[in-house]
C-alpha cells in the first residue's frame, strides 16, 4: 500500500512536474479516499496512505498553484464498485465487504468528478472533491 498509494503518487508527480513548470500550466489529479479523512477499524495503514496523499496534494497546491499555475485536485471516493473486493484475504474484512459491496458507486461517478475538476477554467481550482454513495453518506 505504501509503495502504490504514496510512492506511486510521488513518482507520478515527479514525472510530470518539470514539464508543467516549464510550460507554466498543468493539472495534477490525485486519488485519495474518504479513508483519508477518517480511520476505520482494520484499515489503519490504508487510511494512513490516503492521509498522506491528501497532505501531498495540499502541499503541491500550496507550492505550485500561485508560482507556476499548476493546479492540483484531490478526488476522495467513498465505497466504489471495483475489483478490490476480490483481493481481500482477511475473513473479517471480507464479511464486512460482502455486506456493503453492493452499495458502492460506479467508477463512472469518479470519472465525472475528475472531468468536472479538469474542465474548470484556468482561473478556477477545485482543490478537493469527496464522492460518496448515497446509501452510506
Amino acid at each position: 500500500m505504501i509503495d502504490v498509494n504514496i510512492k506511486g503518487v510521488l513518482h507520478g508527480i515527479a514525472a510530470v512536474l518539470p514539464t508543467m513548470r516549464e510550460q507554466q500550466s498543468g493539472h495534477i489529479i490525485n486519488l485519495s479516499s474518504t479513508s483519508g479523512y477518517q480511520v476505520s477499524p482494520t484499515s489503519a495503514v490504508y487510511a494512513a496512505t490516503k492521509f498522506a496523499v491528501r497532505a501531498i496534494s495540499e502541499g503541491l497546491r500550496l507550492e505550485e498553484s500561485v508560482t507556476s499555475g499548476i493546479r492540483s485536485t484531490l478526488i476522495a471516493p467513498g465505497l466504489t464498485k471495483t475489483e478490490l473486493f476480490d483481493s481481500i484475504t482477511s475473513p473479517e474484512v471480507q464479511a464486512i465487504a460482502n455486506q456493503i459491496s453492493g452499495l458502492g458507486i460506479s467508477p463512472n461517478s469518479i470519472a465525472r468528478a475528475i472531468a468536472f475538476a479538469i474542465n474548470e477554467p484556468d482561473d478556477t481550482l477545485i482543490s478537493e472533491i469527496m464522492v460518496r454513495p448515497t446509501a452510506l453518506a
